[in-house]
């Protein structure tokens, strides 16, 4: 049975082991010691990392009452090792899962939320409550959590026997078997968990919900504890000031001055799709009349104008009506209409004579084109369709 250091103490970070096993797996070592401070995978926390006497700690994982460290180097059977935690990288993850404790305690006592759902990532942690939350019923949970944070209360587990435990009120996700542990945060919180926490509720530091949702008839949360809310604030804060240099707006005015800016790129589009519009009728009186087909490429990239302007074509021919232009991903892109060629049959020789990906009604495909200004307009001035809207219609 491998000693779980972590629960003697969770700040350890280095210590010492002898090697139980060492085993070469299909990439990497599976490494059995008779002591770890190393926490492997468990209760929605990731393994920790860190080196065993110099080889790379890359997973750990628990396999019944052994704990199994996957390296990618070999160690000696029965020798003695120095093991090294990622010392940040679990502080870290301490700060949020002690911080996720707060908030779901909290959650629990205000609203009876039940945590449902609970991850953590590299720089946040997601969780999944049963039932909905409004913003400010959020907003209160966050205040009271930083408010248990400044209180610095004792975060303390225990393995209570059964008797004790069946005398318990705490919170858990699922049925648990075996010696059961409890961490307990005095009058916040209650909770099954294997994984390491801080000493103290001041060690987790600030607790930030960066977004929330409704997510199964309940809401999901992602938040950021500790170092990792820290990070956060620092890159929205950055984000706001580069945002307030190029508005030219003071920091707390930038919400206003987006809002300003959106307004006026509305305007823009409304007088531009009115002038776009001007502009293709005035390119459609221009355009004589033919019994052939009809090919412009025009640098209009408003599609409901450049379909207005297929439209106004289609009387002027014979055959097809195409209109090329640029869209917004830089890829040519057409319309292509008639009141007399079937295009719905028609279109994949259209595409295929244009290098195009593309579809529609009989009256008009559209789509978007690879092949050369010279390429397209060679092939659609020399294109005859064969089959008629109606015969098509009947």
């Amino acid at each position: 049975m491998t000693q779980k250091l972590y629960y003697i103490d969770s700040h350890l970070f280095a210590f010492t082991a002898k090697v139980l096993s060492c085993e070469e797996g299909r990439d990497r070592w599976e490494i059995i010691l008779d002591k770890t401070a190393f926490f492997p995978e468990g209760g929605g926390q990731p393994a920790d990392r860190g080196v065993l006497n110099g080889v790379t700690v890359l997973d750990v994982q628990e396999r019944g009452d052994k704990i199994i460290h996957y390296c990618d180097g070999p160690l000696e059977v029965d020798g003695t090792v120095d093991g090294y935690v990622d010392r940040e990288l679990r502080l870290c993850r301490m700060q949020n899962h002690s911080g996720e404790h707060v908030f779901s305690g909290i959650a629990h006592q205000l609203y009876g939320c039940e945590n449902v759902g609970f991850h953590m990532g590299n720089s946040d942690l997601t969780i999944d409550f049963d039932r909905e939350l409004s913003e400010e019923e959020v907003l209160r949970i966050e205040t009271e959590a930083n408010q248990a944070v400044r209180e610095n209360l004792p975060i303390r587990a225990t393995f209570p026997s059964k008797e004790e435990l069946s005398r318990l009120a705490y919170r858990s996700k699922k049925e648990l078997q075996g010696d059961v542990r409890i961490v307990e945060i005095p009058g916040i919180d209650r909770c099954a968990c294997c994984a390491p926490h801080v000493s103290n509720t001041g060690e987790i530091g600030l607790i930030k919900v960066l977004t929330f949702e409704r997510h199964r008839g309940g809401v999901r949360l992602v938040l950021a504890c500790g170092m990792w809310a820290l990070r956060e604030v620092r890159e929205k804060q950055n984000s706001v000031a580069e945002i307030s240099v190029l508005l030219s707006a003071k920091r707390n005015e930038v919400a206003g001055a987006v809002q300003r800016l959106l307004q006026e790129r509305d305007t823009l589009k409304e007088k531009n799709a009115m002038l776009a519009m001007e502009l293709v009728h005035f390119k459609a009186a221009q355009q004589p009349e033919t019994d052939g087909n009809i090919c412009l490429f025009e640098a209009i990239p408003d599609e409901i104008a450049v379909r207005e302007l297929v439209n106004l074509l289609m009387e002027k021919c014979g055959g097809i009506a195409a209109v090329f232009f640029p869209g917004i991903d830089g890829v040519t892109r057409y319309i292509i209409g008639s009141r007399h060629v079937d295009l719905r049959k028609a279109s994949r020789d259209i595409n295929t004579g244009i290098s195009g990906r593309g579809g529609g009604r009989p009256e008009m495909i559209q789509g978007s084109a690879s092949a050369s200004e010279e390429e397209i307009r060679t092939f659609i001035f020399g294109f005859q369709g064969l089959q008629s809207i109606d015969l098509y219609i009947e």
